[in-house]
């Protein structure tokens, strides 16, 4: 029901009405209206800037809040929620060395750290050092990983495979970018998974 009023209210009073809905959020967090956000803004893509506030433009469809689209928004929330209800999950917020040091053999870790060498947020705070703090815990690490990283575009190939990564087993994938503004911003890249463990010797217990 809150995406049908809020939809209609969008189609009425247009690109206007995102923005009256972003200001209400970074003021009150409702998780209704970061949903409305999320699936109005700019190629759903979540962004906040240094104050805290949610920075994503308006995705220029007035028209978004179909019937069916609602329908599978509302599924896909339903989904989540199942499997949050399922297992015993705990969020925690730390630099990821604090993370990967109080891992151990039994757990798996999944690392996505901004990707090095190409723009990936506003204030470039993912360093070299960073990169080589990464490899070093994983290199030690005693359980399973996998790192997403990149391996290389049009331009250029990520230095840090050669570096460091390669010592470790690679999966390469072609991987189109949609979310640039401009037209010549959206580009192919071969996105890498870097594992240290063999995937088709895992057994599933």
């Amino acid at each position: 029901m809150f995406l049908k009023v809020e939809g209609e209210k969008l189609l009425k009073k247009g690109e206007e009405y995102y923005y009256e809905v972003r200001e209400r959020f970074n003021k009150f967090r409702d998780p209704l209206d970061f949903l409305f956000l999320n699936r109005a803004c700019f190629n759903g893509v979540v962004r906040f800037n240094g104050k805290g506030e949610f920075n994503t433009p308006f995705g220029k469809n007035i028209s978004r809040f179909t019937k069916a689209y609602i329908t599978k928004i509302v599924n896909q929330v339903r989904y989540v929620e199942e499997l949050i209800h399922r297992y015993d999950w705990v969020f925690v917020v730390q630099d990821f060395r604090t993370t990967i040091a109080d891992a151990g053999r039994d757990d798996f870790l999944y690392c996505d750290p901004p990707y090095i060498g190409r723009h990936t947020n506003y204030f470039d705070i993912w360093t070299e050092e960073d990169e080589y703090d990464l490899y070093k815990l994983l290199s030690l690490f005693e359980g399973k990983f996998i790192l997403s990283t990149w391996y290389k575009d049009k331009h250029k190939e990520n230095e840090y495979i050669k570096r460091f990564w390669n010592r470790f087993r690679l999966i390469t994938r072609n991987h189109f970018y949609y979310v640039g503004g401009k037209e010549i911003n959206r580009n192919p890249v071969i996105e890498a998974l870097v594992l240290n463990f063999d995937p088709k010797k895992t057994v599933e217990v």
